[in-house]
């Protein structure tokens, strides 16, 4: 295999990181990957390569845009951990006292926290549901509701893939009012700013995060 081209700059202390990014298109078949690091922000790493298609026609470059897929979940879990911080609310309360429709089918005693930590027993719908369902939020979080655990809350570890955020998001939303699949408020560098939890917004559309 020819030598993959790796682009970006990446701070000296930090060679080994670019050394195994290049072992990943070596080594494992990896098509095209980028990574990124800040400390303190601070940019420390900004690495890319290879291609942004199976077919390698297309390099893929600084601006490429690819699917986040669960990097908002850690966005989601801090907007709830940062309420859990201002006393509003509670991980150990039970879900319905945020969201009273979750209450059903033996929900009433869930807590928050297994939202969190994905104990929930609440990985996916059984009921069919539309093909859009997952864009429409109100669908989501009511089927959610209605839903019976698929195993007793807190017992197991299932990874909430597809809920998660719809789950912890929904909290969020019955607490401050605001749609979390849109937009969050955080404190940052002695200022407030705005991020998006899902999607991306217009001043994203034209590049890739970085």
């Amino acid at each position: 295999m020819a030598q993959m081209n790796i682009d970006g700059e990446c701070d000296s202390r930090f060679a080994r990181v670019r050394e195994a990014f290049a072992e990943n298109f070596a080594k494992r078949g990896d098509v095209g990957a980028a990574v990124a690091v800040t400390i303190d922000g601070r940019p420390v790493i900004d690495l890319w390569g290879g291609h942004a298609d199976k077919d390698r026609t297309r390099p893929w470059t600084r601006d490429t845009i690819v699917n986040v897929y669960s990097a908002t979940k850690g966005v989601a879990a801090t907007c709830l951990n940062r309420l859990a911080d201002q006393g509003r609310v509670d991980l150990d309360a039970p879900v319905a006292r945020y969201w009273p429709e979750f209450a059903q089918a033996g929900k009433e005693r869930l807590l928050v926290r297994w939202l969190l930590s994905h104990r929930a027993g609440l990985p996916a719908v059984r009921k069919e549901l539309p093909s859009d369902a997952l864009l429409r939020w109100d669908l989501m979080t009511a089927a959610l509701a209605e839903q019976e655990p698929w195993w007793a809350p807190n017992t197991k570890h299932g990874y909430h893939a597809l809920t998660f955020g719809y789950l912890v998001g929904e909290v969020i939303r019955r607490v401050t009012g605001k749609a979390p699949a849109h937009i969050a408020a955080r404190k940052s560098r002695g200022r407030s700013e705005s991020i998006s939890i899902s999607g991306l917004t217009r001043a994203t559309t034209r590049a890739a995060p970085r």
